[in-house]
């Protein structure tokens, strides 16, 4: 019982090791006083002063927020509509159209941003702000509608006839009973939503214009020269964001339990 323990142990510590190992030295190598160099050669805070007095990587960084935020509630309402109504009624298509939710997450993201690049050409609209918004809502609101989706199953559904024998409409139903018990599931698929359309290449790639640059494809254009000081601070400073974002978000789950 020991041996299997100590193995099982092991075992974790080697998987979270190769995750989290490339994470830490890239947050060290931050700090080290050398441009191309992957040598130690001393501490220095430079690179994240550069960081900070770079302009037009805070704009990009602006974008990317805004970006991810608006996307994230948009496909955060798409979804939880979507899938309250696939579980609450029954009309004609109803399997169908719950099977095209995974086929659009299966879908390559590449055929994606091309279908999506296509459409939007042929609409001819601009490509900028609008262009991004839509496709990363639309390419968000298949997780949501998962992620709330599988919470809806998990109900009893006595609880629904229960409402109605005491006279709610489905207007009360909703309001009263299924998004107070939805909203760890719709603040989960938000979160991920948001940091799907945070980190999105290739399908903001397709549909970006050059007047709204996004920190993707600002990060993407600068590690083609080389990785340099300058993008490990960057990274650095995303994950510790990502890192409180995620402490954040379990506070306040554990309170609303």
């Amino acid at each position: 019982m020991k041996k299997t323990s100590l193995t099982s142990s092991l075992y974790l510590t080697l998987v979270y090791l190769f995750f989290y190992t490339p994470i830490a030295v890239l947050i060290i190598y931050s700090f080290n006083d050398a441009k191309f160099s992957l040598l130690w050669h001393g501490f220095t805070w430079h690179w994240y002063q550069d960081l900070f007095n770079d302009n037009d990587l805070w704009a990009a960084t602006w974008h990317s927020l805004l970006l991810g935020l608006s996307a994230a509630t948009a496909a955060s309402l798409i979804g939880l509509l979507s899938a309250v109504s696939l579980y609450r009624y029954r009309f004609f298509g109803r399997n169908f159209l719950n099977g095209l939710v995974f086929i659009l997450i299966l879908t390559p993201e590449i055929v994606t941003g091309a279908a999506l690049l296509i459409l939007f050409t042929l609409l001819q609209i601009h490509m900028g702000f609008i262009t991004l918004f839509l496709s990363h809502a639309s390419f968000c609101i298949p997780f949501v509608f998962v992620t709330v989706y599988s919470r809806l199953v998990s109900f009893d559904k006595n609880l629904f006839e229960a409402a109605k024998d005491l006279g709610a409409c489905d207007w009360v139903i909703f309001k009263s009973i299924i998004l107070p018990l939805l909203w760890p599931a719709l603040f989960a698929g938000w979160l991920l939503s948001f940091t799907l359309s945070l980190d999105d290449v290739i399908i903001s790639y397709f549909v970006a214009g050059p007047e709204f640059e996004i920190l993707p494809l600002r990060i993407y254009s600068m590690v083609r020269s080389g990785i340099k000081p300058e993008i490990n601070a960057l990274c650095s400073v995303l994950f510790c964001l990502t890192l409180v974002l995620i402490i954040l978000s379990q506070l306040s789950l554990k309170k609303k339990n």
